[in-house]
């Protein structure tokens, strides 16, 4: 298998925001380093979790260089998001190659390219980068897959090491494990384990903002073959993977639980994400209950807080969109 250049629990970093939507560069310190602390060795900004869509640039690349500062070479860095215009993600990642360990490509969403248009996008987005490069398969949010010939020919590129999976085909994983050197990461919280079972090289989670260092000792258990100590951990997140994966997007529930453990300010998201409904907020309190023995997830003093998370912020300065 290839060397492993980004690490193995990777946390698909939520951005903290004020109460008014702009980001919270003090929060994003606290809060890389209190993931890193619980255990994670890599730390992917501006993802699908971070916001990506509404992040400015500037934005995106101040986040790899303060995440590059307070890791301080205890974690590798992943610049994500990407675009869905090729010469935007080109111009992002050779801005952001001075502080990035490695870029994470996303599958360019809403054009729906052919299998030979993602080819050329990958290729040509690795081809101007030196960093290694991990593809992003969510065919949920972008509405292609990557196919598995299309990941053959892309496992070719030198720079392409690695690939997000977010589909959950077990067969397949399987597949491009046998015919690949690719690294598999799992991008489902729920099917951390099975995946790492299979061959999976790590994990980027989004739970693991709320709790890393089940991650870490599921990891290391795997490591050492030892399958008793990660199903229990496995087992213990359940509920928890349940409350922040289920019910509304990873990004809101995350940030609605941080903020009610006192992780950080505020549970801000932008539009057109909002906060969660009442209803919403119910079940994910309800099954945050059923959490217990989870190492850096101790509910007993969670105080959710349902009018600072309603609605979400408008910032002053607009996204990506060009």
């Amino acid at each position: 298998m290839a060397e492993n250049p980004f690490g193995q629990v990777l946390v698909a970093l939520v951005t903290p925001f004020t109460a008014d939507g702009e980001v919270d560069w003090p929060g994003v310190e606290r809060h890389i380093d209190s993931v890193i602390t619980a255990g994670a060795d890599g730390i992917v900004v501006s993802g699908t979790t971070g916001e990506t869509s509404t992040l400015t640039d500037p934005e995106k690349l101040r986040l790899v260089e303060v995440a590059r500062d307070v890791a301080a070479g205890r974690a590798r860095i992943i610049q994500g998001g990407g675009s869905n215009e090729t010469a935007h993600a080109i111009e992002l990642y050779k801005k952001s190659a001075h502080a990035a360990d490695g870029v994470m490509i996303v599958t360019p969403y809403y054009n729906k390219p052919t299998q030979a248009g993602l080819l050329t996008h990958f290729r040509m987005v690795a081809d101007a980068t030196d960093l290694p490069v991990i593809l992003y398969d969510i065919p949920g949010r972008t509405g292609v897959p990557i196919r598995y010939e299309t990941i053959i020919r892309a496992a070719k590129h030198p720079n392409i090491l690695a690939i997000k999976d977010a589909k959950g085909d077990f067969s397949e994983v399987s597949r491009v494990l046998n015919q690949t050197d690719l690294l598999y990461f799992s991008g489902d919280d729920a099917n951390v384990l099975p995946h790492l079972a299979i061959g999976a090289s790590g994990l980027i989670g989004v739970t693991a903002n709320v709790a890393a260092a089940p991650y870490r000792t599921i990891v290391d258990a795997v490591n050492a073959g030892d399958l008793a100590t990660a199903t229990a951990q496995h087992r213990l997140l359940e509920p928890l993977v349940r409350a922040i994966m289920t019910h509304v997007p990873g990004t809101v529930a995350a940030k609605y639980v941080l903020h009610g453990l006192g992780r950080i300010g505020s549970p801000r998201v932008r539009l057109p994400l909002v906060g969660p409904e009442e209803a919403e907020a119910a079940v994910i309190e309800d099954e945050l209950a059923l959490v217990h023995g989870v190492a850096g997830a101790d509910f007993r003093n969670f105080r959710p807080d349902r009018n600072a998370a309603a609605g979400g912020a408008l910032p002053k300065v607009a996204g990506t969109t060009r």
